[in-house]
């Protein structure tokens, strides 16, 4: 075979592979293109989400942050988007002392909104990262005030009551000098009168159903267990009460002297001591009672 028949050949050859790869390429090519309209309105947004630059990822400095924070916390008084601003120095810059700050300033926020969970979520984390900042005492109290914030009426089931008290107690152990101290107390002297509430309601329904021995262990609880609160004036003169009722004369003698003794002057004593002169008897003071020594403890008898 002569070089110029060879070299048409191969010139043959090669220009049918080159034209069967560019039709690939333009079938390609013309399948993109038909894509486009089959996509609809959509294929913008795509291409535009394509084509952007993505700057998801630029942080802010944390001071930056904070500060915005605080400006949508007190000027905008916005306290849900000061949280979500707080929470994200956090995220952004965890090991940060504007980090450690925003954590109690997102929990404050929280508060602010009515957002008690979440309050307590921030404050709990605060207290287990930095239980020596002096912070801290600030911080346990938001738990506790978030709790009682969400005290039901006492017709209702008591469990967050209960959580308050131990939080308010928490503050008082744990920071018996702060001045959260002072306001925990009296945040706990109203969960405990709460708590001696719903005794109280619970022990006149069964007085009403005359099932005295019920009544008197709720009537019990209020002397043993809340002597402080305004209830315990009641809860004497019912016990005077439901122990006539069932002749045990002694407890009724002992609970009205009681309640003469520490309120002389409470419609209640005026009530039970009517009661056990009716039986017969006299208000009188069983030092070895449970209601004597319940009021010995704490000094009031």
């Amino acid at each position: 075979m002569s070089v110029q028949r060879m070299t048409h050949k191969l010139r043959k050859t090669l220009t049918g592979k080159i034209s069967a790869g560019t039709r690939r390429l333009r079938l390609a090519a013309s399948l993109v293109v038909l894509a486009i309209p089959l996509s609809g309105c959509g294929t913008g947004a795509l291409w535009d989400k394509f084509m952007a630059k993505d700057d998801t990822f630029v942080d802010e400095p944390a001071d930056k942050l904070y500060n915005e924070g605080l400006y949508l916390m007190n000027q905008k008084k916005d306290p849900k988007a000061a949280s979500k601003k707080f929470e994200e120095v956090d995220r952004e810059h965890p090991y940060s002392e504007w980090a450690r700050k925003s954590v109690l300033m997102s929990a404050y926020a929280f508060y602010n909104s009515g957002d008690f969970d979440n309050c307590i979520g921030a404050a709990t984390r605060y207290v287990t990262l930095h239980p020596g900042s002096p912070d801290a005492a600030y911080a346990q109290y938001l738990i506790a005030a978030s709790h009682y914030d969400q005290i039901p009426d006492i017709s209702r089931d008591q469990g967050r009551t209960e959580k308050a008290i131990a939080a308010l107690e928490e503050v008082i152990r744990k920071y018996p000098t702060s001045e959260y101290a002072v306001s925990a107390k009296a945040k706990l002297e109203g969960a405990r009168d709460q708590l001696a509430g719903k005794e109280m309601g619970v022990g006149r329904y069964y007085m009403e159903k005359r099932d005295y021995t019920a009544a008197i262990n709720r009537f019990k609880t209020v002397v043993t267990q809340y002597q402080t609160t305004r209830h315990v004036e009641e809860a004497l003169a019912r016990l005077t009460e439901a122990y006539m009722a069932i002749g045990i004369v002694g407890e009724a003698q002992t609970a009205a002297a009681v309640l003469g003794h520490n309120f002389p002057d409470s419609r209640w004593y005026k009530d039970a001591y009517n009661l056990v002169k009716a039986g017969g008897v006299e208000p009188s003071e069983n030092q070895g009672s449970y209601i004597s020594r319940a009021f010995k403890k704490l000094g009031l008898g």
